[in-house]
């Protein structure tokens, strides 16, 4: 019954509305010791395409991909490969003479580097390019006009930005030897068991059958009509074409997001010092000055948030661009995982904006039952 009322949700937030032709959700709720889930779907692929959603349905992340690298990058400062407090310019020395050459790892991770929030890096082509530094060199020097000088210790006022994440992925990725999608696979996905992973990555272990589970996003004539199986950001894509962005390119279940979600919270808790620590899970989860904006997610805004009235003042989560979302409450040790491909077939469809608050409460309730369910 319970995934029925999940799938009810569903039809009636998301699909009811127009907000995307299809979606994923999961939930959990930690009770008596043990994770209690929950998942459903609805609708298709695309309008077009009449395909259900299923289960195995991968949608692409977005910039739920953030949140995974922070996590990759937290389990490398425990082991003392790389530190937050270390600055880019000492990581990637290429990087020395740039206006972030000074920014440590932590205020690009948290969005407070000062940097603009978007810049096209514009090769409209498939990546990845044969020099990637320029690129980098420029993501690094696009410093915002009200933010000149040396940075505060606690950096500049937080605005949400790729940018950071560009670079942070490619610290990780520098300091462990390993292209970014086999660095998460080792850090976040292989130990957590995550349905997750780059275009490439998925590629590898699905074989066809990531392009016959991946739901499409946008239809983009600049390159070749509707997306699927490759990621939607232009600059991860033309950055690392079917790898991984530390910004975005991760493809995945509402199965595979939930399982990262109970880990975090497992993680704060003190249940997973195996992956990670408590003291590292509070490092990227603690409240930061100036803003909601967290390392490596968003916490919860005092006012219109999306993840609704229910979630507690210590909810941490994320968004993506093509309609994913994750929340997790640590003081009730609930999680929601919600997947659309909100941009089929236009990015200009922007009615999950409105849908998401109550969605995630009614999820948020439904998890809140579980246990009373089984």
């Amino acid at each position: 019954m319970i995934h029925d009322e999940i799938g009810g949700a569903l039809k009636r937030w998301i699909l009811s509305s127009g907000a995307a032709p299809g979606a994923s959700a999961a939930i959990a709720a930690y009770r008596n010791g043990r994770w209690h889930e929950a998942l459903a779907v609805a609708g298709t692929h695309t309008r077009d395409d009449s395909r259900a959603v299923t289960v195995d349905t991968l949608y692409d992340l977005a910039s739920l991909t953030k949140p995974m690298v922070a996590a990759l990058v937290a389990r490398l400062v425990e082991r003392r490969e790389l530190a937050w407090d270390a600055t880019l310019g000492e990581v990637l020395p290429v990087l020395r003479g740039t206006e972030s050459e000074t920014a440590p790892l932590a205020l690009l991770a948290s969005h407070r580097a000062g940097l603009v929030a978007h810049l096209r890096l514009g090769a409209a082509v498939e990546g990845p390019p044969a020099d990637v530094w320029p690129w980098l060199a420029r993501c690094a020097s696009a410093r915002r006009d009200d933010c000149a000088g040396p940075l505060p210790p606690e950096g500049f006022p937080p605005l949400y930005s790729d940018l950071g994440y560009m670079l942070l992925g490619q610290a990780a990725s520098q300091v462990s030897g390993l292209q970014l999608d086999a660095l998460l696979e080792r850090e976040v996905c292989a130990p957590l068991g995550l349905e997750v992973g780059s275009a490439r990555a998925l590629e590898r272990r699905l074989g066809q059958r990531f392009a016959e589970r991946v739901a499409p996003t946008e239809v983009v004539a600049a390159r070749g009509g509707e997306l699927t199986g490759v990621v939607h950001d232009d600059n991860a894509w033309e950055l690392v074409g079917r790898g991984l962005a530390g910004h975005a390119g991760a493809f995945g279940t509402s199965r595979g997001v939930l399982a990262f979600a109970e880990a975090m919270l497992d993680a704060l808790a003190g249940r997973r010092p195996d992956w990670l620590p408590a003291g590292a899970a509070r490092e990227l989860t603690r409240e930061r000055p100036g803003g909601s904006l967290l390392m490596g997610f968003d916490g919860k805004a005092a006012t219109g948030s999306s993840a609704g009235a229910r979630f507690g003042a210590r909810a941490f989560g994320h968004l993506g661009f093509t309609g994913t979302s994750v929340w997790c409450d640590p003081e009730q040790s609930i999680a929601v995982v919600l997947l659309t491909n909100r941009v089929s077939p236009s990015r200009d469809n922007i009615i999950i904006r409105s849908v998401r608050p109550d969605a995630h409460g009614e999820l948020f309730g439904l998890a809140a039952g579980l246990h009373l369910n089984e």
